[in-house]
């Protein structure tokens, strides 16, 4: 018998868009099966029906995955209605419908990834996946260890719950007020570390994400990119799964 699948969930893991986006689609009847348009979110479609999204067919494409050293002063999308600078410019060669998996702030350059895999990026997204990410903070200020031990205790802004997972000075530059710092995150909300840090009276210069699980920026520079390799992409999924309850 032929397996179904919930149709946004088809449509997500295609590598189109996020299941809640998905949702929404259907909803606006811009969703079509086998020709009908569909509104329903309960449907259910096999690998023999014909699903098309916004008029385009939906196609399986062989999952890919890169790493992207994204540049600062470019946008985590794969468009932008302001013209600005994308990631996915910086692939220009793929074929495949990619998408990065999470973000990175404009200002904040480092190690994002990118997918047409939707079921994988959402295994890495889930809030309990607790993969590391590792980044490297210039602050102005040089904070102390009771400030830093804040950042991990947790703190709640604008009705937000924000923590690290761990945060420790690196270096500090007393002549020029400036400090290095290593910051931990499991999850990652918009402009967390910066909003964390001015919550300290810690201004942020430069951010960058330096390690993503086990993955690293080794032998890149900014705007560089490359392909994972099949056992990077199975130790991630086995190190998100191991604490995905």
């Amino acid at each position: 018998m032929e397996k179904k699948e919930r149709l946004q969930k088809v449509i997500a893991n295609a590598g189109v868009t996020s299941r809640r986006k998905a949702e929404t689609l259907i909803e606006d009847g811009k969703v079509k099966v086998n020709g009908e348009v569909i509104r329903e979110l309960g449907t259910k479609v096999s690998s023999n029906d014909e699903v098309e999204v916004e008029g385009v067919p939906l196609t399986k494409e062989a999952p890919v995955y890169y790493l992207l050293y994204k540049p600062r002063g470019v946008i985590s999308s794969v468009k932008d209605d302001k013209g600005r600078k994308v990631v996915t410019d910086y692939l220009p060669e793929v074929e495949e419908r990619i998408f990065p998996i999470g973000r990175l702030d404009y200002d904040t350059s480092g190690l994002i990834l990118l997918t047409n895999d939707g079921e994988f990026a959402n295994l890495l997204m889930h809030p309990k996946h607790e993969v590391d990410k590792i980044y490297i903070a210039k602050t102005k200020g040089i904070p102390s260890k009771e400030q830093l031990l804040k950042l991990k205790q947790g703190i709640t802004l604008d009705g937000e719950y924000m923590k690290a997972v761990h945060a420790k000075l690196v270096s500090a530059d007393s002549k020029k007020n400036t400090a290095i710092i290593q910051v931990v995150l499991h999850e990652g909300k918009n402009r967390q570390i910066r909003k964390m840090f001015e919550n300290l009276g810690f201004p942020i210069d430069k951010l960058k994400r330096e390690k993503y699980g086990q993955l690293d920026l080794k032998g890149l520079n900014a705007g560089d990119c490359r392909p994972l390799k099949p056992h990077e992409v199975k130790q991630l999924r086995q190190l998100a799964e191991k604490n995905v309850k």
